[in-house]
């Protein structure tokens, strides 16, 4: 069993950043590939970055490319997901998930934190 807390959301005007945080504790977890998810009112979750156990492959959605930055600290159970350049329709409650493979696919992933929210202002 994997538990994973979400940190680091809150209200931003548009251009602004935010760092957001996912800290881990149970099994190992750099044996785990991690996504971050978001979800906004009324839409589907959406897989906005993911990254394998080791760091060294990543995964972006079109729509962040260039603005978000995933990253892992596997001494310290962490992983982080930067966001630049935030915009309104980034808006939306961000999830961490842990799985065996990195995927944009959310039934991949068996382990999920409880979300933090984002709102950018435009």
């Amino acid at each position: 069993q994997v538990q994973l807390v979400e940190s680091g959301g809150g209200l931003v005007q548009a251009g602004g950043s935010l760092r957001l945080s996912c800290a881990a504790s149970g099994r190992t977890f750099g044996n785990y590939a991690v996504g971050w998810f978001r979800q906004a009112p009324g839409k589907e979750r959406e897989c906005v970055a993911a990254i394998n156990w080791s760091g060294d492959s990543t995964y972006y959605r079109d729509s962040v490319k260039g603005r978000f930055t995933i990253s892992r600290d596997n001494a310290n159970d962490a992983v982080y997901l930067q966001m630049n350049s935030l915009k309104p329709e980034d808006t939306a409650v961000y999830y961490c998930a842990a799985g065996q493979f990195m995927s944009p696919s959310a039934a991949l992933y068996y382990y999920w934190g409880q979300g933090t929210q984002v709102t950018v202002s435009s």
